[in-house]
């Protein structure tokens, strides 16, 4: 494995405490909602807004992330100069969204079908304009590469929300049973799923906080608007992209109440549709924590000599592990709906769909390298409306006949040709030699692994289970053998000979 291999392998298991480990433990939080939450329609709630959350936030972040590590890394900008603008981009920004809100609450509540609940969509807006602002400062202690500051502020946000969720949902209504005296006077029982955006309100300010040592570095220092001009230049196409693909993985979440008369059976069938969603979601993690040390990576190394061959590596390892993940939940699937009750295992049939679906756009962004080094976003912004236009086709057309299962495939097929579009694209704009042998055959590998696991009716789940794990534990040791000696991996490779 190459140098350059093995430091995004141990960047990725850094950041990977606050990404996987950190989702992880949210993801935890699914089996309490599902058993608390009245009813799967409040769920729903939840599922809904925050999917509007994910597309609000790339549109007050407008690319500017990606725009800050391609400016900070180029030689003739000064690093300093490059942060405090594009801080004072994303604040101004933000701080106009949140006046916008409060001024037009009552009319935007009855819009989205909140208009009993306004507060919801006001704490809403406070998360987002936080989680803005607070991106930058995370990029920041990226280029700077201080994982560990960053991981260390994202669990600790994560364990507060953890806690804070367990207090209102769990604690609280016990006390209530059995000592109400305690807490009446400042808890309402029956607010239900508004206190999981309480707790998240929470969160976003104590993060914020935490992150003030890294917003003080820009006090003193006046943003260079010649500067945020290129900048916007630049990060204008990620932001479409950006917009489209956050709607190709939300905009399910987001239109679904819309596609139904009957309001309560729409947020009844997202919350089951939410819900098994996030079995999948395990895929979206590993997706996640590997682009936190890969979109510096690739920028840094391209200050220098040509790492194409890297690039091919990097997807190589990439595909390997993804395919893992996918065997992995799919094989013990029988244990992981245990996540959910009854009430939502309905549902359980988009997880295999969700999850390659996440595979395909795990994919397609490692591929999408070459036109962020070559400054020629916009390839992103079309591939991307492309396949927003495909998902928002199925999704209108399909959603009203089939329910959720029309949002599983939207997104399966919407990621399967966004990455068939930016390999064939990128051959003739940055071509890299990647070892499309070695993808296709463990694809093949675990095509056959994956019949051979889920195919044979066996009906004892012990004996399911036990066979399932002779089957991974053979596809672990093909990967081992042909491509992964144990004693190059980092960490691992010291205690091996």
């Amino acid at each position: 494995m190459a140098g350059g291999i093995k430091r995004l392998a141990k960047e990725t298991a850094v950041y990977g405490l606050s990404s996987i480990i950190g989702r992880f433990l949210n993801w935890l939080l699914v089996p309490m909602y599902v058993r608390v939450l009245a009813e799967p329609a409040d769920y729903g709630i939840v599922t809904n807004l925050y999917g509007w959350v994910a597309l609000v936030l790339v549109l007050l972040t407008y690319g500017m992330e990606t725009g800050f590590f391609r400016f900070i890394n180029k030689e003739d900008e000064n690093p300093a100069g490059v942060y405090a603008t594009t801080l004072f981009s994303i604040t101004t920004t933000s701080l106009i969204f949140i006046l916008g809100i409060v001024l037009f609450l009552t009319p935007i509540s009855d819009w989205l079908g909140y208009i009993q609940t306004p507060e919801y969509i006001l704490m809403f807006g406070v998360i987002l304009v936080l989680d803005a602002i607070s991106s930058i400062p995370f990029a920041y202690l990226r280029y700077q590469k201080r994982p560990f500051r960053f991981a260390g502020i994202k669990l600790l946000g994560i364990f507060l929300n953890i806690f804070l969720n367990l207090l209102f949902l769990v604690v609280c209504p016990w006390l209530m049973a059995h000592a109400p005296a305690l807490i009446s006077w400042c808890y309402v029982p029956d607010y239900g799923v508004g206190y999981i955006f309480v707790a998240n309100v929470v969160t976003s300010v104590v993060t914020f906080l935490l992150l003030l040592p890294e917003i003080k570095v820009c006090v003193g220092i006046k943003p260079d608007f010649v500067l945020l001009k290129r900048m916007l230049n630049y990060s204008f196409p990620i932001l479409i992209l950006g917009l489209a693909g956050i709607l190709n993985q939300s905009i399910d979440k987001i239109v679904f109440p819309f596609l139904f008369d009957d309001r309560d059976y729409a947020n009844e069938q997202l919350g089951i549709y939410g819900a098994c969603f996030k079995i999948a979601v395990v895929m979206v993690m590993f997706i996640q924590a590997f682009r936190y040390a890969y979109e510096p990576f690739i920028f840094s190394k391209n200050k220098g000599e040509d790492n194409r061959k890297a690039y091919s590596e990097a997807m190589k390892y990439f595909i390997i592990f993804a395919l893992l993940i996918f065997l992995g939940v799919m094989f013990y699937l029988d244990i992981l709906k245990y996540f959910v009750v009854p009430e939502y295992y309905p549902g359980l049939k988009v997880v295999p769909i969700i999850m390659l679906g996440e595979l395909f756009f795990g994919i397609y962004f490692n591929l999408s390298l070459w036109y962020k080094l070559t400054d020629q976003t916009q390839w992103g912004a079309y591939f991307s409306l492309i396949g927003c236009v495909i998902t928002v086709a199925i999704i209108f057309t399909f959603v009203p006949v089939y329910g959720f299962m029309a949002c599983a495939w939207a997104s399966f097929v919407c990621n399967l040709v966004m990455m068939f579009l930016s390999y064939f694209v990128g051959q003739k704009k940055y071509p890299v030699n990647y070892d499309l042998k070695s993808a296709a055959i463990y694809v093949l590998v675990a095509a056959v692994f994956f019949a051979a696991g889920m195919l044979p009716d066996i009906k004892s789940e012990v004996l399911r289970l036990g066979y399932r794990t002779i089957l991974l534990v053979l596809y672990i040791s093909f990967i081992i053998k042909r491509d992964l000696p144990l004693k190059e991996l980092p960490y691992i490779g010291r205690f091996v000979k």
